[in-house]
């Protein structure tokens, strides 16, 4: 494998490749190694560099002309988002958390993953514009290879819950192979296996994709790096996998054969914008949730000499959802910091910001143990400790207390004093093909239209919300179960007072369909009327379920990956 930037070559360079693959995040990472295993020359294009980095950052600027622009909703933005990604910004990110550099998206993300449920790619009469070309029974392989890919264990803890119409639903987190403490990071994976018959293209953006003089055929991408050099890259395959909004952004910019874009005809590219909603239900006080974090907590499962940690929440049934006339929607269990909390209380200690010296002082004192704790943890993740050490210890913790590793692992090793469990609902959003991703007047560095963004929030989303806070207060309650003191949209019933922002998981922009006039590409992924155009990623998904969506992302691309081995085999015989 090799990786270099562009501004080490020649400038107007010509690279010749069997696929291109442009976005270096986990999709466009799993399709190259995949590809290179079968022997296929591969070149992956990547905007940004191994870590990000300011200047690249600003490369994902867009304009946002749809929700998100209230004073509330960029003050939770802010605070979700705002710690997740090193280089983010709302002002040059008013909708989305994109990341330029190896590993894409996996250098803000939480690692939390699941299926798909069979429901999500079945068409819905209630929900517009719902089902898939190809049904779940298909995809399973594929998540069974993704799981792998993912550090997933295939299979779950038993149902616990089935009541009022919600059952138990688990979610994992994709850890490392490379840091036992910490998530999966795509970009340090890769380095660390360095797949042969791979090459990797840094400070390199695509400005423009091209075909050839019929718009029939793929045949190069133009890229530039942020100091100007440009180079043209030629292959017999071009993937994009550069995420929802870069993809659809792409095809309507490169305009020198269609006037309205690559795969445009309908003026389909860039609608049916979804991403999840979210918003909190309720709270239960740290007296009585003891019952609910053994209950709902995590759990560990051994698979194939590892632990593996689920965390478990509830999910609407396929009965209830179609009784209620709602979308797909979970609820999981989500622990609260104290305002008193030693953690917090040191750092603005350390940092001279303490509004109440002798306060935080009391704080980090009374929480002494806490400290020692994240202290061992901290011993724990220094690269000097043995790996033997490190895999003994986390593997015996996740099965003798998951609750207590979850807390540490999501907390990065600093175990934090709590005051209550918080309970929150994340739904699927119904595709509209009024909500957009078009592009801007405003132009970047290189002379590309911005992306402009026009995200919508149907009805059908609030009303989704609202059922299942009711819903799941009813379903505790009638288990025996603490139920949550409700927030007052739920208990009033006023769904116009929820303050949603973006989940960053941004889908649906080059939506599968059997037909042109309905979707952009395929059910193998390639752009209708372009033999060699693929699209990768979430923009693909017709629906986008209640799930975090990267494991339904991988399974795509690894059978995406199946395909173009098999077309190219075709190719040279």
């Amino acid at each position: 494998m090799r990786i270099s930037r562009l501004s080490e070559f020649d400038d107007n360079s010509i690279i010749m490749a069997d696929i291109v693959i442009v976005g270096a995040g986990p999709v466009g990472l799993t399709i190259a190694e995949e590809c290179s295993r079968a022997g296929r020359k591969v070149v992956v294009v990547e905007s940004g560099l191994e870590p990000e980095s300011p200047e690249h950052s600003a490369l994902n600027e867009v304009e946002n002309v749809g929700e998100l622009q209230t004073e509330a909703q960029i003050r939770k933005r802010i605070e979700f988002h705002g710690s997740q990604a090193k280089f983010w910004s709302p002002d040059v990110q008013p909708y989305g958390v994109r990341c330029r550099g190896l590993g894409g998206s996996t250098h803000a993300w939480a690692g939390k993953s699941a299926p798909f449920d069979a429901l999500d790619f079945q068409a819905r009469s209630w929900v517009p514009y719902s089902g898939w070309p190809v049904d779940h029974e298909h995809i399973v392989p594929y998540l069974l290879r993704a799981m792998k890919v993912l550090n997933l264990c295939p299979k779950a803890p038993p149902e616990r819950f089935d009541n009022e119409g919600l059952h138990s639903f688990y979610w994992q987190f994709a850890r490392s192979r490379v840091d036992r403490l910490d998530i999966m990071r795509f970009g340090r994976e890769f380095l660390a296996r360095r797949p042969a018959n791979t090459d990797v293209l840094l400070d390199a953006t695509v400005s423009r994709v091209g075909v050839n003089g019929d718009g029939s055929q793929f045949s190069r991408i133009d890229v530039v790096s942020v100091g100007g050099k440009r180079a043209r890259i030629e292959a017999t395959i071009c993937v994009l996998a550069a995420g929802g909004i870069e993809n659809a952004r792409l095809l309507l910019a490169s305009t020198d054969v269609f006037s309205q874009g690559i795969g445009n005809h309908y003026d389909v590219v860039g609608r049916f914008l979804m991403d999840h909603v979210a918003a909190r239900v309720g709270r239960i006080p740290t007296d009585r949730m003891a019952a609910l974090t053994k209950f709902f907590g995590f759990y560990g499962v051994h698979h194939e000499n590892r632990a593996h940690m689920f965390a478990h929440g509830l999910a609407l049934t396929a009965a209830a959802q179609e009784r209620e006339q709602i979308s797909n929607a979970a609820v999981f269990f989500s622990t609260e910091r104290a305002p008193d909390d030693p953690w917090v209380a040191l750092k603005r200690l350390l940092r001279s910001r303490s509004d109440n010296v002798g306060r935080d002082v009391l704080s980090v004192a009374a929480g002494s143990g806490f400290i020692a704790r994240g202290i061992g943890m901290k011993i724990l993740s220094d690269h000097r400790t043995p790996k033997v050490f490190k895999d003994l210890i986390v593997n015996t913790a996740i099965m003798l207390s998951p609750n207590l590793v979850a807390d540490e692992f999501q907390s990065r090793g600093l175990p934090h004093k709590l005051s209550g469990l918080r309970i929150e609902a994340i739904c699927e959003q119904a595709p509209n093909p009024a909500s957009r991703v078009s592009l801007s007047e405003r132009k970047d560095k290189f002379g590309v239209p911005l992306a402009k963004i026009d995200w919508r929030i149907s009805d059908l989303e609030y009303k989704t919300l609202l059922r299942i806070a009711e819903l799941s207060h009813e379903a505790l309650a009638r288990a025996e179960l603490p139920a949550p003191k409700l927030e007052p949209w739920v208990t009033e019933r006023r769904t116009q007072d929820l303050v949603i922002i973006d989940m960053a998981h941004t889908l649906g922009t080059t939506r599968m369909s059997t037909s042109p006039k309905t979707g952009v590409v395929d059910l193998h992924c390639r752009v209708h009327g372009i033999n060699n155009l693929y699209i990768a990623g979430g923009s693909v998904f017709p629906t986008s379920g209640h799930a975090n969506p990267t494991l339904t992302i991988l399974a795509l691309a690894i059978r995406l990956a199946d395909h173009l081995n098999t077309a190219l085999r075709e190719v040279r015989t």
